[in-house]
């Protein structure tokens, strides 16, 4: 028998691969370390709001189809669903290139473990997917983007300090956040 996980009386759960990881913005009763499969994060997403603007958009995470996410899985109680549904829609669907979905979650320790979690999944057919850049392109938006919620460039350096403070390793981000930091500050004025 399926269960719909959105309209429960259940606590539930949200899976967060990107900024919800290191500034959630909702209230949680359990924080655990988390994989999706099935999916993985990459920077496909030009950001037009929060990282970017439409005349200079920026490039952010989104859970894209195929391989595998470690990330973090928050346990959200029943009574907050309505108003942590609600800021999620708020924050993540500006521009509707993420959508909504409930996915099996395996969380850690306990590799039998799963949970369902509220996911937003990059939408490939929005204008807004990016799909795979070069490095060159994407420290192009990188660099460039600046919007609501600041510099995308502090965005990308936060996503790798997170990733690192829990033992997950994503060489691409890295190895692209070391490009960030090698870059003089007279290039951020260009």
């Amino acid at each position: 028998m399926h269960k719909n996980f959105e309209k429960s009386g259940d606590d539930f759960w949200v899976f967060a691969y990107g900024s919800l990881m290191w500034r959630p913005g909702f209230d949680f009763l359990e924080r655990r370390n988390a994989r999706l499969v099935g999916a993985h994060r990459a920077l496909c997403v030009y950001s037009l709001h929060h990282r970017g603007t439409p005349e200079k958009p920026g490039l952010v995470l989104g859970l894209d189809r195929g391989g595998n996410c470690r990330g973090i899985a928050y346990r959200v109680a029943a009574r907050k669903r309505e108003a942590t549904v609600g800021y999620l829609r708020t924050r993540e669907q500006i521009t509707l290139v993420y959508r909504e979905t409930w996915r099996a979650v395996w969380l850690d320790h306990d590799p039998q473990q799963t949970v369902h979690a509220l996911c937003y999944m990059v939408n490939r057919g929005h204008r807004q997917y990016a799909g795979r850049l070069t490095i060159a392109q994407q420290l192009h938006y990188i660099r460039q983007g600046h919007g609501r919620s600041g510099a995308c460039r502090d965005y990308v350096l936060a996503a790798v300090k997170e990733l690192d403070n829990h033992g997950y390793r994503d060489e691409a981000l890295r190895q692209l956040a070391e490009r960030l930091k090698g870059l003089s500050s007279r290039h951020w004025l260009l």
